[in-house]
């Protein structure tokens, strides 16, 4: 769209042959109605947010958020300098929003239902219950001297207390600055030396998939280098015998008892810190992004409830794990904001069966199911006998993380949902907070693979990545931006602005970069192609991963794969793939050449991989990420600079992998 065109996008009637309606079971099996009648009702909502920003979200935040204080300006500043500002004046808590207001109007409604690793060992957390719990803790952060403004450090399993401790943090206007608890010491130790952070939250052991994981002993390996850390709390999840250091560990239960059941949340501006989440930078060293507490907040609760469509009485059961941003907004801030009841998972989709995810759905009528197509991937492999559940309640099948494959998506359709629940395969990063570009749920009609529509106040570009021009119309493909500030993106990476604008806002001019490829369609459908690094350039063409990727998927005898580029001297850069085959496939020779024949019939000659590498399994971080720069270093010879793998599932996948290279390369 051009500079003063802001119709929104047009979805021609005559739909193409891989274009889903909405199932009519959807409506069959709905509370009410979805909160849009139709696509006509989101081109007039998302025309209205292009076309007047300010009044589109000033109702939206009025109307979606409990203010302590109104605001007067909806946006400030913008991406020339990157100091934008939402609701500047207006005060709120976060805690306030996602607990006490929802413990008044219903005090017994389930806020949590912990799922944890044992099938037998959940329970069921109140909103009044939990407004005690987070009252308590956030008492104990206060006599551990933590005060507003303070970062805090979770490394906590996915237990209920890791959402007690995103809340109490808020409570208090502590900043929470969660590390996924798998990573290791050294990858903790610099996320809390980074954010200056003086206390740490873990447990004695995680439990995942049968394993016991020693949080506590990672967490004591990593302060040993962290001289200003002087208070750690230590929540009991198995009772095991660990080390307590005096002075400076407390067990969690012994001190939250010490403390009244209430206090009062602390009054915070829109614009003050909310949380830091580190993800990884092209530099090596981690960024900590920063998101703001009402701008945050809104595009949780407005993605959830609209991309989701959620209704009162809703049960949420997001996979992903609090240590990402996934975790951070659909397992926590978005369902909690809105007064539902969100799933907490403990365990893995394979453990004690392949047969987890779905039992977990029935057992407790879950009516939105939100995951990464890794694990779908997974799940397809292990095969449909363990779909065996009814699901019945299920309205909402999501996508998460990376595009997926059409296959994929097929079998999430037909064989999870049984036709009969809407999929949205959504797009966003731990830098927009919330969803970006994605179907709506119960509106939105699909494609297998394409992530659809922008979400309101979303407004895309697809830049030239040569020219840094705008390419304007349908059918154009090139990098992705943003056009306008969106109250939920990252306002800054935690003590290094600089890096912040030279990644995102200094690229091109007056746009977000988003670093990933994009192509828009004849029907105005977003196609997102995976990072601009993950994309291969042969003999001047360039070459997505992720579609050769799809097109090798397409072969029933892979179960995943991974494409990265080496450097060639004939054609600049070579296609190399490492696949990973189902049981009882052919041989590896006669599966290369199937492969082979696979992409050139999918997408040309030009795509055909130079060399295909047969491996059991692909280097995934636990979050299920396939950690291509790996691949790519071991094909350029660079083992010896991998850099810290204990933050992948299974370690032992590269040594195999390693070899493996090195046999094809005589």
């Amino acid at each position: 769209m051009s500079e003063g065109d802001t119709k929104p996008p047009v979805v021609h009637e005559a739909a193409q042959v891989d274009t889903y309606q909405v199932p009519k079971a959807f409506f069959d099996k709905h509370p009410g109605k979805p909160h849009l009648e139709s696509l006509n009702a989101y081109q007039d909502l998302y025309k209205q947010s292009i076309e007047q920003p300010d009044k589109f979200w000033a109702e939206q935040a009025r109307k979606e958020l409990s203010w302590e204080r109104d605001f007067k300006t909806t946006l400030q500043g913008g991406f020339k300098n990157g100091d934008v500002a939402w609701f500047p004046e207006g005060r709120l808590n976060a805690s306030y929003n996602c607990v006490d207001r929802h413990a008044q109007a219903d005090p017994d409604r389930a806020a949590i239902i912990y799922e944890a690793d044992e099938t037998a060992d959940g329970r069921i957390i109140s909103y009044s219950e939990l407004l005690r719990e987070v009252s308590k803790l956030a008492w104990v952060l206060k006599d551990l001297g933590v005060q507003k403004g303070d970062t805090v450090a979770l490394y906590l399993p996915m237990i209920p207390e890791a959402v007690i401790a995103f809340l109490a943090c808020t409570r208090i206007g502590a900043v929470h600055s969660v590390v996924f608890a798998g990573f290791s010491a050294d990858s903790l130790r610099d996320r809390i030396i980074d954010a200056k952070t003086k206390v740490v939250l873990t447990t004695d052991e995680g439990k995942r998939g049968g394993k016991l994981i020693g949080t506590k002993k990672i967490v004591d390996d990593a302060l040993k280098q962290c001289p200003n850390v002087h208070s750690c709390l230590v929540y009991k999840r198995t009772g095991a015998e660990v080390p307590m250091k005096e002075g400076r560990d407390k067990w969690w239960g012994e001190e939250t008892e010490k403390w009244p059941n209430y206090i009062a949340p602390e009054s915070m501006s829109s614009e003050d810190p909310l949380f830091l989440l580190y993800t990884s930078g092209s530099t090596g060293k981690p960024k900590g992004v920063m998101h703001t507490t009402g701008g945050y907040l809104l595009g949780a609760a407005l993605t959830g409830k609209y991309v989701f469509d959620i209704h009162d009485g809703d049960r949420f059961f997001c996979g992903g794990d609090v240590g990402w941003i996934t975790g951070h907004t659909y397992v926590v801030y978005a369902p909690l904001v809105l007064g539902i009841t969100t799933v907490v998972f403990e365990g893995t989709p394979a453990y004690p069966s392949f047969s987890r995810y779905w039992e977990v759905i029935e057992k407790h009528k879950v009516t939105q199911f939100y995951v990464a197509p890794t694990a779908l991937r997974l799940l397809k492999r292990a095969g449909d006998d363990h779909v065996n559940q009814e699901m019945k309640h299920l309205r909402v099948l999501g996508s998460v993380g990376e595009p997926i494959a059409a296959e994929v998506w097929k079998w999430y359709h037909e064989i999870v949902g049984k036709t009969q629940a809407h999929i949205v395969d959504t797009y966003w990063q731990t830098e927009t907070g919330s969803h970006v570009i994605t179907p709506m749920a119960g509106v939105t009609p699909t494609k297998p693979g394409s992530a659809s529509l922008p979400f309101f106040g979303i407004e895309p570009a697809i830049i030239d990545p040569v020219s840094g021009e705008e390419l304007h119309g349908n059918d154009v493909e090139g990098v992705l931006a943003f056009k306008k500030p969106w109250p939920s993106m990252a306002r800054t990476v935690w003590g290094a602005h600089k890096r912040y604008m030279d990644t995102y806002l200094n690229v091109y001019h007056g746009v977000y970069f988003t670093g990933d490829g994009a192509g828009r369609d004849h029907e105005g459908y977003y196609w997102i192609r995976g990072r601009v690094d993950d994309v291969v350039n042969v003999s001047g063409h360039r070459l997505s991963t992720a579609e050769i990727e799809a097109a090798l998927i397409e072969n029933a005898a892979v179960a995943e794969a991974a494409v990265v580029g080496v450097a060639d001297e004939l054609t600049g850069q070579a296609v190399n793939a490492f696949v990973a085959l189902k049981p009882d496939s052919k041989s590896p020779d006669e599966m290369k050449k199937e492969l082979v024949a696979q992409v050139r019939k999918s997408i040309g000659p030009f795509a055909s991989p130079k060399a295909i590498y047969i491996v059991s399994d692909l280097p995934k971080t636990r979050s299920g990420k396939i950690m291509r720069r790996i691949l790519r270093k071991i094909l350029s010879g660079e083992e010896d600079s991998l850099g810290d793998t204990s933050t992948l599932s299974d370690p032992s996948v590269v040594d195999e992998i390693i070899k493996v290279a090195k046999e094809g390369r005589k």
